[in-house]
């Protein structure tokens, strides 16, 4: 599918856990430069028996696994074709959909992000993308972070893109490779936390910033192996389950100190993983809506200008980038880099799904 003009949907669900992102882009590919406008947005969030779902799908059996793919795929689908609906979309040349990560274990050879059945495209009557990592684990990758080719093709103006979802992940050019890696968790801890309050998130990060730093807890996270390895290197749920919470728990401190410490920590790492610490960074994620967190990071990165685009290229950044991964993979062109996973080459990755 060679075409100057693309009508795509974006679709992202991440491991903050906010909703089902969709985005209705048009791309467009002039002298190898592609470019896009942002048309209608929206936000789905998860009903409650969802959310409990998804949160502790991370220890059911394979039959609960494959039976809660099975009602994803319905409840995905469902929900884009009724945002097409809602919104009188036509002609669109497909649906490029990332999927729910529910584990991420590639260092045992496994990713599983479900939503990605082919029943899909059947819902949905559109032209699906979908499964863009599973491949990428089988080449010997990391099957992540996707993200970084769209930072290359979109984004080149800036010397860094942050983004602070789940987790925080960045790329960045280095020697001629587009070089990424997830750097810590960010919401996942964050908004644990939160939740104990009995708060969905903590709104600009004011429960934070009313803590105090534990020094001892610090020194603790920031000793964590995962921030010792090379990359490329990635992070999932089970990191935060396993290793984070645990240790965090194991403080007999302060709801307020937890989170104010670990807000510091978040941006110490974000600094101590860059090459360079200035230039220009473009920041995105539900995180970007923290100030705390950005007052920390921009303390310890005095030198860096921090970028905040507008709302929609904030808030849908990546369902942006995974609606032009599909476009390249139906283009047959590259779309994950092995500088980025590690994987053995650079490859297209991605099922489709046609009607």
């Amino acid at each position: 599918m060679f075409k100057e003009s693309y009508n795509v949907l974006g679709i992202m669900s991440g491991t903050s856990l906010d909703g089902i992102d969709l985005a209705h882009i048009n791309f467009t590919i002039k002298n190898n430069r592609w470019s896009f406008t942002l048309y209608e947005t929206e936000t789905i969030p998860y009903k409650s028996n969802w959310l409990n779902k998804l949160k502790t799908a991370v220890d059911f059996s394979r039959t609960e696994l494959e039976k809660l793919n099975e009602d994803y795929t319905l409840l995905l689908g469902n929900t884009i074709k009724s945002f097409i609906k809602k919104h009188q979309l036509i002609n669109l040349d497909a649906v490029c959909s990332h999927g729910h990560t529910i584990l991420h274990q590639p260092q045992n050879g496994y990713t599983l992000q479900i939503g990605n059945l082919p029943e899909i495209a059947e819902i949905v009557g559109v032209t699906v993308v979908c499964d863009f990592r599973v491949q990428d684990v089988k080449l010997g990758g990391q099957g992540a972070p996707l993200v970084p080719i769209g930072d290359r093709i979109l984004f080149s103006e800036y010397d860094y893109c942050l983004n602070l979802g789940g987790f925080s992940n960045i790329s960045f050019e280095q020697n001629g490779k587009r070089i990424a890696f997830d750097i810590s968790p960010v919401n996942t801890v964050l908004n644990f936390y939160a939740n104990k309050l009995g708060l969905a998130y903590d709104d600009k990060g004011t429960i934070a910033r009313s803590g105090e730093s534990d020094l001892n807890l610090m020194e603790e996270l920031d000793a964590l192996a995962y921030y010792q390895k090379p990359f490329p290197k990635s992070l999932g749920f089970e990191f935060v389950k396993t290793v984070v919470l645990p240790l965090m728990e194991s403080y007999d401190i302060s709801i307020e100190d937890k989170m104010h410490t670990f807000v510091k920590h978040i941006a110490k790492q974000t600094a101590f993983a860059l090459p360079e610490r200035n230039g220009k960074m473009l920041i995105t994620g539900g995180g970007t809506y923290n100030d705390f967190l950005l007052e920390s990071m921009q303390n310890y990165l005095p030198e860096m200008s921090l970028v905040v685009p507008d709302a929609k290229t904030l808030e849908y950044k990546e369902a942006l980038i995974f609606a032009l991964l599909g476009i390249l993979k139906l283009r047959k062109e590259i779309n994950v880099l092995s500088s980025v996973t590690g994987a053995k080459k650079d490859h297209s990755s991605g099922k489709i799904y046609p009607i």
